[in-house]
């Protein structure tokens, strides 16, 4: 199974987050909802966790 990838430095805002979070596609939806609430102050929410599912990518394998 593909792990997934979200990285904060593609979508910058005022606080130059540079978190990235690799792993199970609902581990980093987990770890990415909380830290989107925590840290970027959004309201946990259906519609927030579908927002960062969108943005999730395929982690690219090293050579």
């Amino acid at each position: 199974m593909t792990r997934k990838v979200i990285d904060c430095r593609k979508y910058p805002d005022e606080t130059n987050c540079s978190l990235t979070l690799i792993g199970e596609e609902e581990e980093v939806l987990d770890a990415a909802s909380h830290h989107a609430v925590t840290v970027h102050q959004h309201q946990d929410s259906p519609a927030l966790r579908e927002q960062i599912r969108a943005m999730l990518e395929d982690e690219k394998a090293s050579a």
